[in-house]
């Protein structure tokens, strides 16, 4: 199989329109909206942070809610925004996860497993921190 092309299915997108001056709304291939920018949406870094914390979070999440339901399961990234002689960009991205789960076997067991599923998504499950900490390439075209 030719791996140098990825298979049709794998391709993902996203649609943005102008709704008014600084906001934006993004649609995607299954009719979902979203309001980016503006004073009272995310902006689009939010949104970047936001995909790092949901992608992890959905990996951790299905791993260990196998073993038992989590009595809290929160995820925070942070970030700075700096400007450089390159342009504005994103230094020290961290994210934490404060997740518990109740006593006894089960709890024990989602316990356990927390800490590989956080590496793993980390090291291999979460497409968005992995491409963001390869440094893909974006390419802008105009039409």
């Amino acid at each position: 199989m030719d791996t140098s092309q990825p298979a049709p299915d794998t391709h993902r997108w996203i649609e943005l329109e102008r709704a008014e001056p600084g906001v934006f709304v993004v649609r995607n291939a299954r009719g979902h909206e979203l309001r980016v920018g503006g004073d009272d949406a995310f902006s689009p870094v939010e949104l970047l942070l936001a995909a790092i914390a949901s992608c992890s979070s959905a990996d951790v999440d299905a791993v260990t809610s196998r073993r038992a339901q989590p009595e809290r399961f929160r995820a925070r990234v942070d970030a700075h925004k700096v400007r450089d002689e390159t342009g504005n960009i994103l230094r020290d991205i961290e994210l934490t996860f404060s997740v518990r789960f109740p006593a006894g076997p089960d709890g024990d067991a989602a316990r356990e497993a927390l800490p590989r599923a956080v590496q793993a998504s980390h090291d291999r499950s979460c497409t968005v921190s992995r491409t963001v900490e390869s440094g893909v390439p974006v390419r802008v075209l105009l039409d």
